[in-house]
């Protein structure tokens, strides 16, 4: 008797798996170590597959880094039934364990673009730019006004966030709770420190 035939995959979930399995390559290894052939490889199909759907190493990349990006900002969207101050609280907390628990992946978001292609990069501050104004949201409904310094400070600090990410999740493994309350000190204490001044 003959094995029965897999199921014939449709295009788009086809393509959804291959970027599934670009992003599980994140797990353990930079982006930049991605290649068509790797991804044809790990998925169990051919090299011209995977170019039909990406056409190029830069566009299987930046699908690749897109649905990383999306999964963390789906995991964080900030619970809009919580004050403030605890919502800003709730969502560092599951930031940081989507961090814990994606290592990998966040490592290679945020350090792992550096050198790579410039739309790639653009993906990644996109995710940044939409943090920080989650963050403006909450400051503004804190009674905050809407200044330039806010702004820049919200933004630097989501950088500040993500480094500090890096050593304490990744590769101190500090405990959850305690990555959040210095997260927060740091937070509010930037903000407060430009609440007062204009630009």
């Amino acid at each position: 008797m003959s094995e029965p035939q897999r199921a014939r995959l449709s295009p788009q979930d086809r393509r959804a798996q291959l970027i599934a399995v670009g992003v599980n390559f994140l797990t353990d290894h930079a982006l930049d170590e991605l290649t068509m052939d790797e991804l044809a490889r790990r998925a169990g199909v051919s090299r011209p597959l995977v170019f039909h759907y990406f056409e190029t190493r830069q566009g299987m990349h930046r699908a690749v880094v897109t649905t990383a990006r999306d999964s963390l900002l789906v995991a964080s969207v900030p619970r809009q039934d919580l004050e403030p101050r605890e919502r800003i609280r709730d969502t560092l907390l599951r930031i940081v364990v989507f961090v814990q628990e994606h290592r990998g992946t966040f490592f290679s978001l945020v350090r792992g673009t550096a050198s790579g292609d410039p739309a790639v990069r653009r993906i990644v501050d996109e995710s940044r730019d939409l943090n920080a104004e989650r963050l403006y949201d909450s400051f503004i409904e804190l009674g905050l006004a809407d200044t330039t310094l806010l702004r820049v400070a919200l933004r630097s600090w989501v950088a500040f966030a993500e480094e500090t990410l890096i050593s304490l999740a990744i590769e101190r493994e500090t405990n959850a709770d305690d990555i959040v309350r210095f997260l927060e000190a740091s937070l509010h204490g930037m903000v407060n420190s430009v609440s007062d001044q204009r630009l």
